[in-house]
C-alpha cells in the first residue's frame, strides 16, 4: 500500500497536498487557538459558500471571487470583535449562517452547470490538480514568512493584548492580519481539503499541541507533525478500505484528540 504512494501520480499527488496542507493548518491554526479565534475562523470559512455561489452566479473565476468574498466577511467578523461587543459570538454566527445560505440561494438561481456542494464541506483530496499544489505551496510561503517576519507580536497578541498595544505592538494590525490569512488559507485548501477538513486541521492539532508545549514556534511545528500523521494514516485508510478521504483523516484526528483528553482524565499513582 505504501508502494502506492509512492509510484501512482494521484496519490502521489494527494500525499504532497495533505504535507502542505497539514503544515498550513499547522501554521495558522496554532496563532488562531492561541489567540481564541476559532470560531471567528470558523465563521470565515463557512461565508466561502458566498463567494463560491457569488462567482458561479455572475460566472467569474471561483477563486478570487471567493478569495475577495472570504477576506471582506472575515475583517467584518475581525472588526466586531475589537470591539468586543456583548453579542460578538451571536454576530459571527449569524454572518456564518447568512454566507452559507447566500452561496445556496445564489447557486440554486445559477442556470446550467452547478457545482456539488458537499465537494466543498468534504474537498476531493485524490483528485487535487497540479495547479492547486503550486497555490499551496506559495501559500506555505507566505504564512511561514508572515510568521516569521511578525513572530515577537503574535506571541504578544496571544499573551495579552491590552498589555502587547501598550508596548507598542501593532495590534490592530496582527489581528486584521491574522484574520486575512485565515480567510485566505480557508479558500485556497476548500477545494482540496474539504471545509469540514480545514476546520478539524486549524483546531485538533494545535490545541493539543499547545496541551504539550509552552512555546508558540514549538507549538506550530508539533501542531504541523500531529497534522501530518493524521493526513498520512486517514489517507491511507482511506485508500485501504476504500472510504472518503476527508471523513477518514477527521476520524482520525477526533480519535487521537479524545483519546489524548481521556489518558489525561485517568488518575495518576502516586509514589511511594
Amino acid at each position: 500500500m505504501i508502494a502506492d504512494f509512492l509510484t501512482l501520480p494521484f496519490l502521489q499527488h494527494a500525499l504532497i497536498a495533505a504535507l502542505l496542507a497539514a503544515v498550513c493548518c499547522g501554521v495558522m491554526g496554532t496563532l488562531i487557538v492561541a489567540n481564541r479565534m476559532v470560531f471567528l475562523a470558523g465563521g470565515a470559512a463557512h461565508a466561502a459558500y458566498g463567494g463560491v455561489g457569488l462567482a458561479y452566479f455572475l460566472a467569474l473565476p471561483v477563486l478570487p471571487v471567493t478569495v475577495a468574498f472570504t477576506v471582506a466577511a472575515a475583517l467584518l467578523m475581525a472588526a466586531v470583535t475589537l470591539r468586543r461587543l456583548e453579542d460578538t459570538d451571536t454576530v459571527i454566527g449569524v454572518l456564518w449562517a447568512a454566507g452559507m445560505a447566500f452561496g445556496i440561494i445564489l447557486l440554486d438561481l445559477t442556470p446550467g452547470y452547478k457545482p456539488d456542494l458537499m465537494s466543498y464541506l468534504f474537498g476531493s483530496i485524490i483528485t487535487v490538480p497540479v495547479s492547486d499544489l503550486y497555490a499551496l505551496v506559495g501559500l506555505a510561503v507566505v504564512l511561514v514568512g508572515l510568521t516569521l517576519r511578525h513572530y515577537n507580536g503574535f506571541v504578544a497578541m496571544a499573551f495579552d493584548r491590552e498589555f502587547a498595544a501598550v508596548r507598542g505592538a501593532p495590534v490592530r494590525f496582527l489581528h486584521y492580519l491574522l484574520t486575512g490569512l485565515a480567510a485566505v488559507t480557508v479558500v485556497l485548501l476548500i477545494r482540496v481539503a474539504g471545509l469540514i477538513l480545514i476546520i478539524a486541521l486549524l483546531s485538533v492539532a494545535p490545541s493539543l499541541a499547545m496541551r504539550r508545549v509552552a512555546s508558540l514556534g514549538r507549538a506550530m511545528v508539533v501542531a504541523s507533525l500531529l497534522n501530518i500523521f493524521f493526513c498520512l494514516a486517514g489517507l491511507m485508510l482511506a485508500y485501504r478500505f476504500d472510504l472518503t478521504s476527508g471523513a477518514a483523516i477527521i476520524a482520525v484526528a477526533a480519535t487521537t484528540f479524545c483519546l489524548t483528553l481521556a489518558v489525561g482524565f485517568l488518575p495518576h499513582r502516586k509514589g511511594v
